[in-house]
């Protein structure tokens, strides 16, 4: 996450993200436990297209030092976040559509024509569209493949859109949801890209947490990736609307018909082999979780730098 909070849990030790990269911490940190919690990334698809070597470094060099380290200090279980990002478009019925190309965003050609949006399942072709998903990937990927080897039990959760209190505000390019918050917060409208009717799948950290202790507690999922979110679809639009409802302020969602290279139009989980192989099941509702959001930001404050981004993205061609 990425906000000065632990980031990565072993045992009772909690590093930061930028300690998996310092192999005698780590190293340090796995003396005397028997589980592994690796969620620490630098996190955002924007910001890792212009940050390439540090996302890297962070993500798939801090990953190769943790797997060393449990290379000669093997533990009872591995857990590693994944995450949707490295679908690229969800699925389809009709099949796949391929990525959206730069041409096509220029004409504001958002949707596929005759493509309906389905749950996305683990089987899906992954469609690595930005460092962050390749980062991504590398992780789950270079976690299964050591834990294999080393006769480490793994699991490798897919997460989708997480969200709930305590969420970094002032990094615009961390969940939608918190950044919508953060222009709420300073009474600023939320901007939306694209039309707005791209739609994605938000899941509580409840239920992420939910889905964490499950995965350590069984076996079914190990040595395997696996989706978790909440198995339903929201347009942005309707999200920006119903969180500006709940936290009680009338605004409406500004809409920039802009777009960023590497964003998807379509994407939510199917949770069918989470369900199957850890017993999960998503619990918390949307307007539930928002709610819950909404109170704890009463009395936070966040510095909104959307702006900024937009500008630095823009400045680089990763936008138009």
């Amino acid at each position: 996450m990425h906000d000065g909070r632990p980031d990565y849990l072993a045992g009772d030790v909690e590093l930061h993200v930028g300690d998996v990269r310092d192999a005698d911490a780590v190293k340090r940190a796995f003396d005397g436990v028997d589980v592994v919690v690796h969620l620490a990334a630098r996190v955002g698809v924007g910001q890792s297209m212009y940050e390439i070597a540090e996302y890297t470094s962070a993500n798939d060099v801090g990953t190769a030092v943790v797997l060393e380290a449990l290379a000669e200090r093997p533990v009872r279980k591995l857990l590693v976040a994944s995450s949707m990002s490295i679908y690229g478009e969800g699925a389809y019925r009709e099949g796949d559509p391929g990525e959206r190309t730069r041409e096509q965003l220029g004409r504001r050609e958002w949707d596929f024509p005759g493509f309906t949006p389905v749950p996305t399942p683990e089987t899906k072709r992954p469609a690595l569209s930005s460092i962050y998903a390749l980062n991504k990937y590398q992780q789950e990927r270079a976690c299964l493949v050591a834990g294999d080897a080393y006769g480490i039990p793994t699991v490798a959760l897919r997460f989708f859109n997480a969200y709930g209190p305590r969420q970094a505000l002032s990094n615009p390019y961390t969940g939608v949801l918190a950044i919508f918050a953060s222009r709420l917060l300073n009474g600023r409208a939320p901007r939306i890209f694209e039309d707005g009717a791209q739609t994605r799948d938000f899941v509580s950290v409840h239920d992420v947490a939910r889905a964490c202790a499950l995965a350590l507690e069984r076996d079914g999922a190990d040595g395997r990736a696996v989706n978790v979110g909440s198995g339903r679809a929201i347009s942005v639009r309707d999200l920006a609307a119903q969180l500006a409802a709940t936290v009680g302020v009338d605004v409406e969602p500004e809409l920039t018909g802009e777009f960023r290279l590497g964003d998807i139009r379509h994407c939510y989980a199917d949770v069918s082999l989470a369900r199957e192989t850890l017993g999960y099941e998503p619990e918390v509702e949307l307007a539930d979780g928002m709610a819950e959001l909404a109170g704890w930001l009463e009395g936070q404050t966040a510095d909104d730098r959307v702006e900024e981004a937009a500008r630095e993205l823009a400045r680089r061609g990763l936008s138009g």
